[in-house]
């Protein structure tokens, strides 16, 4: 499945698998795949490298609506304590945004001394509380990552990224039924600049739940609104190429290979769905290409055994 950096308010979402090469492959995504996030039509494409996956650090954040963003708490007898407070918050938030390029670059150890002293300074920053909860996830310490979402949200909880974060984090502790609700929840917000991410977690994690009829509901809400997901094409053409939907795979396919620079994942499916459509050209062009530019990888290798999954 498939999990991918921008100026944050706070660390990315995934979308987005567990394995660092996923997390790291799916960042490369201007999605999120992973990413994410959204990428436009005038971003330069980048490569997406694992398709299988959504990882929560491909979530680019968006400065909240006026409506939700916390000013500094007017203290009667003079504007000196506000100010404090907003010179407390300006410090806490640069901490953040270095534990966020930390942990983005998978530097645990030194994204943790950021956010402890982040939180030392403000202690009611919900975002940092995000991140940790991504960051024990990570470390595989469920408890600590449970216990960090659970106050982030209590804190903010109508924050459409903490939600996409902790239903990924059920999705990835085995609960993905419960994340669907998380996903849901984070669509809810009218101006979440990113709904196409929420949806297309909800459709991974649909899948592991085996329900694949809600999958697809999903990735195709999530391609509708960016035609540019990588992710929700990506499995909208498993889907499609499973049932022996040819022309719709196809399409999928195609749009992926024309749209991003070719990995091993898209090149695989692309080379599937031509040899069901009988394209002996394309099928031979594509292999050869996956041999020749990833020839360490999972599915030269299953060219080379013939493993199509029939």
């Amino acid at each position: 499945m498939f999990t991918m950096r921008p100026t944050m308010r706070t660390p990315p979402a995934r979308g987005t698998s567990g394995s660092t090469r996923v997390r790291r492959a799916a960042a490369a995504i201007a999605v999120a795949l992973l990413a994410s996030a959204c990428t436009t039509v005038d971003e330069k494409p980048q490569p997406v490298r694992d398709l299988r996956g959504g990882d929560p650090r491909e979530t680019r954040r968006e400065p909240p609506p006026s409506s939700q963003r916390q000013d500094p708490v007017a203290v009667p007898g003079g504007s000196g304590a506000s100010n404090a407070d907003s010179e407390r918050r300006r410090r806490a938030q640069i901490r953040l945004e270095l534990a966020t390029g930390y942990y983005q670059q998978g530097n645990y150890n030194q994204a943790l001394e950021e956010l402890r002293s982040s939180l030392s300074i403000d202690p009611t920053n919900a975002q940092a509380y995000g991140l940790l909860g991504l960051l024990y996830m990570d470390l595989g310490d469920r408890q600590r990552a449970e216990e960090n979402f659970q106050r982030a949200l209590r804190i903010a909880p109508e924050d459409s990224e903490l939600l996409n974060n902790y239903g990924w984090y059920l999705c990835q502790t085995d609960r993905p039924r419960e994340s669907i609700a998380q996903f849901q929840a984070a669509l809810k917000n009218p101006l979440y600049a990113t709904p196409a991410r929420p949806l297309h977690n909800a459709g991974i994690c649909s899948m592991r739940a085996g329900d694949a009829a809600g999958a697809e509901a999903y990735f195709q809400r999530s391609f509708q609104i960016d035609p540019r997901n990588p992710v929700a094409m990506f499995h909208l053409g498993e889907l499609y190429l499973k049932r022996g939907d040819l022309e719709r795979a196809r399409f999928m396919s195609q749009r992926l290979l024309q749209s991003y620079p070719a990995s091993a994942e898209t090149l695989w499916l692309a080379i599937r769905v031509d040899r069901k459509a009988g394209d002996r050209d394309s099928f031979a062009s594509l292999s050869s290409q996956l041999r020749r530019q990833f020839p360490a990888s999972r599915e030269a290798n299953l060219l080379q055994r013939g493993a199509f999954g029939d």
